[in-house]
């Protein structure tokens, strides 16, 4: 079994950005036995996001995305990633309760693009990110498997090892790499 690691955003492109997290994780699923077949970089557009993801879904069976889920009009991977699925986005009031609580506990108040966060595909698991405001996905879908995380370092490493590794660990043990 091989997986795909996807990094979505200009800043990577451009050189703004070293993309350090795909080594993180190829690190940390090497060491529990997953290999990662190859590793693309691609822009913050719609078309580049859904071409890329439909190839790597082709090739493998588990596609780990990082980047494009933050509160800005750039970050627009939850919504392509629901349209890929054909899922509805669907307000979740849990999402919505946590980022509120972190922003009080920052004495700060949420914004209309906060609010547009609690929006969540509803093919999608939720994986809780208690390090940031923007949750993870699960997808699964004909036998393949297609997780998005936030791009911010601390935040995706947090989803990796809190949810990420341990449901790949258990889907997926006892199948060869």
């Amino acid at each position: 079994m091989k997986l795909q690691i996807i990094t979505i955003g200009e800043e990577l492109l451009i050189g703004q950005v070293i993309d350090t997290n795909s080594a993180w994780i190829g690190q940390e699923l090497n060491k529990v036995g997953f290999e990662i077949d190859k590793i693309t970089s691609v822009s913050d557009g719609e078309h580049a996001i859904t071409t890329t993801l439909q190839k790597a879904i082709d090739e493998v069976d588990v596609v780990l995305l990082t980047g494009g889920l933050g509160p800005t009009k750039d970050d627009i991977t939850k919504k392509v990633l629901a349209d890929f699925f054909n899922a509805k986005m669907v307000f979740d009031e849990s999402t919505f309760n946590r980022i509120q609580r972190l922003f009080d506990k920052l004495g700060r108040s949420t914004t209309d693009a906060h609010m547009q966060q609690a929006y969540m595909p509803d093919k999608a698991t939720i994986l809780l990110n208690k390090m940031g405001t923007a949750p993870g996905m699960w997808f699964e879908e004909d036998g393949k498997v297609v997780v998005s995380m936030p791009g911010v370092p601390y935040e995706m490493k947090y989803l990796m090892e809190a949810e990420v590794i341990p449901k790949l660990k258990k889907q997926f043990q006892g199948i060869p790499v």
